[in-house]
């Protein structure tokens, strides 16, 4: 077995009480490709864009298997930029659905490379992870439409006007570019949100999941365990004008779910929040390596707890902007790296379409497993998850895969000590999760539904160290 070639200190910290597990992508031996590389950047522009994805009435969350949308609380929102130069142009994208999975994930980054004039490998599509939100794989989707007695994945037709509607918001937003100037970075601790998920037993192994909300007395008093406590900003300016402010945090993002109301929940309500307040700058929210973190320890998933938590990820927001300091635009760099871990062994397709067709089997055992096969049926193909980072001066926004575990950005952080590292993951969903290598003989959820072997953690350490290397500055 590959050892992991993560740090020692987060190989010694994923042996403690709790354990983060998720990881993506064994290399595929494409070339690590620098698109954009030079000690200058004159004429940088960027061109914010926002558009719809709510969830219409009546369609399925988190894949079909909770109750499907009943009711629009507040709106889901897929907000980026494009950053244009005189080379060809880079976007940048955060969802707030479930996820983007496959050939669902490829055809956003087509539709979006479309419309800026560019390639899909400069452009990055990030999900939040919301739960009362479509999680979107066609694959899947035509597999159990195939059976004709199961709840839709994902409305096709729905999933083709959000691209039309990303197109549009896209070329819109070019012909309204500004110029960018500066860059600043800065950071703040979030208070009472963010706690690891996985509870080991004296054997090492899981004993019980904290997951976004528990009732469990237990689950409040034991320490968050390893997480990542900081929210991170990356802000892009024209002089003094803040022209966009990116943020990244680390957690699951839901309050509460599984009601059929219709959500960008307490991150996305804390990012509007924020935008009501500076209309004049566009403000992005990502989710970082955030699978095996959640809100369990201070959550109990009552409804009075989500303003507390929307009330907390904008008190650091806002604490994280009063740290930016602004900087002169020297250096910029897009670089990617093309991974494909391999697949579980235990994994074949005849076994898992049986169980699909198995119609004494409840929903969630007959819609989630044409997940697994979507992933086993893209692996055979060969059709690699690409990694990329945007390196700006001394700050780097790294773009990963799935439901990564918080080592792996504490990891990232620790490869870069003289960069200031912001991780957005939950890109192309196609592994689920990503646990560590040592993850796997814990057991627990997150890694009954990690779709690649243990040997991605070498695979996708190499690839991030890789991203963090190739940076101009």
């Amino acid at each position: 077995m590959a050892r992991s070639t993560r740090p020692q200190a987060h190989r010694d910290s994923s042996r403690r009480l709790f354990l983060g597990t998720l990881a993506a992508g064994i290399a595929s031996g494409v070339e690590l490709r620098s698109l954009i590389a030079g000690a200058t950047t004159p004429g940088l522009r960027i061109a914010p864009f926002r558009f719809d994805v709510t969830s219409p009435i009546g369609h399925g969350m988190c894949g079909g298997w909770i109750k499907p949308a009943e009711v629009i609380d507040d709106p889901q929102e897929a907000i980026g930029y494009v950053l244009l130069s005189s080379s060809a142009p880079i976007v940048v994208c955060s969802v707030d659905w479930t996820g983007l999975l496959n050939a669902a994930h490829i055809e956003w980054r087509k539709a979006l490379a479309e419309a800026a004039g560019t390639t899909p490998d400069r452009v990055a599509v990030q999900c939040v992870h919301q739960h009362n939100a479509p999680f979107a794989c066609l694959e899947a989707e035509r597999i159990v439409s195939e059976q004709g007695d199961l709840p839709h994945i994902m409305d096709v037709d729905f999933f083709r006007r959000c691209l039309d509607a990303g197109r549009a918001a896209v070329e819109k937003a070019i012909g309204e570019a500004r110029t960018v100037s500066h860059i600043a970075h800065g950071e703040a601790k979030v208070d009472k949100v963010a706690g690891n998920r996985r509870i080991l037993g004296p054997d090492g192994r899981v004993i019980s999941q904290r997951g976004s909300s528990s009732k469990d007395p237990e689950h409040h008093r034991l320490p968050e365990g390893l997480i990542d406590p900081m929210l991170k900003t990356v802000s892009f300016y024209d002089n003094e004008t803040k022209l966009v402010s990116c943020h990244y945090y680390a957690c699951h993002p839901m309050s509460y779910y599984g009601d059929g109301r219709v959500s960008a929940d307490f991150c996305g309500l804390a990012r509007r929040r924020r935008q009501e307040e500076e209309p004049g700058c566009t403000h992005i929210y990502f989710n970082g390596c955030g699978g095996n973190i959640g809100a369990g320890k201070y959550n109990d998933g009552s409804k009075e707890m989500r303003p507390v938590l929307v009330q907390r990820i904008y008190d650091a927001i806002v604490s994280s902007e009063a740290t930016l300091q602004r900087e002169p635009l020297k250096s910029l760099g897009w670089v990617t790296k093309d991974i494909l871990p391999p697949t579980q062994a235990q994994y074949r397709e005849e076994e898992i379409m049986r169980q699909i067709s198995d119609t004494t089997q409840p929903v969630v055992n007959r819609n989630r497993p044409s997940y697994i096969v979507s992933w086993i049926r893209r692996s055979q193909q060969q059709i690699p998850i690409t990694l990329s980072a945007l390196h700006i001066n001394r700050t780097s926004m790294l773009h990963l895969p799935a439901e990564s575990f918080i080592e792996y950005q504490l990891a990232a952080q620790e490869f870069a000590k003289d960069r200031f590292v912001a991780c957005a993951a939950y890109g192309d969903g196609g592994p689920w999760y990503i646990p560590t290598e040592e993850a796997y003989p814990q057991g627990g959820y997150e890694v009954s539904v990690a779709w690649c072997s243990q040997q991605v953690d070498p695979i996708l350490t190499d690839g991030i160290e890789k991203l963090l290397d190739a940076h101009p500055a």
